[in-house]
């Protein structure tokens, strides 16, 4: 199912009572981690360390939609370098981030690295939105998380950084595949 373009402040995209589950969400992603090189088992370790880094204070369903948007799921995804110079590394692509490029077969804390740190940087992002587990502050969350700043009249404003992010994301939530 192909993504519907949303643009505008956070009441122009879905709500979360649209938003599916994550095991459908996870489920619905299998095959597209699976083509990236990733072994069965890395599969399973993913949904793991989702699991254990919702503790932190974010949504299953939103951590796995950035690791979905970010890395396509593939835990030995390339490191690249952000708008600052930093290295953006891991499933999440977060500065900071330990990354694994090309490997595959990884173990269970290398994959809950890479999602504990991208987890706690999205955290920081929601705090800065009030740490609400709304939609308002989950979608303007995850526009700072990939512009580093945010038009709150325009979530599709990536001000250098991917325009579509937000809305992409947003598809991701509503169980869409690319």
């Amino acid at each position: 199912m192909g993504f519907t373009w949303y643009s505008g402040p956070s009441s122009n995209f879905p709500p979360q009572s649209q938003w599916k589950s994550f095991e459908d969400i996870f489920n619905a992603n299998k095959s597209a981690m699976a083509a990236t090189g990733n072994t069965g088992e890395d599969i399973g370790r993913i949904w793991n360390a989702v699991n254990a880094a919702a503790k932190i204070g974010v949504e299953e369903r939103v951590i796995f939609a950035i690791i979905m948007q970010e890395s396509t799921g593939n835990v030995g995804v390339g490191t690249t370098t952000n708008a600052d110079g930093h290295s953006t590394a891991g499933l999440m692509q977060c500065d900071g981030s330990p990354g694994f490029p090309g490997q595959h077969g990884l173990s269970q804390d290398q994959i809950s690295s890479m999602v504990t740190a991208g987890t706690n940087h999205f955290k920081q992002n929601l705090k800065d939105f009030g740490d609400a587990d709304t939609a308002d502050t989950i979608y303007k969350a995850l526009r700072e998380y990939n512009s580093g700043s945010v038009n709150p009249n325009d979530l599709s404003d990536g001000r250098g950084a991917t325009a579509s992010y937000v809305s992409d994301i947003a598809n991701r939530l509503l169980g869409r595949t690319n």
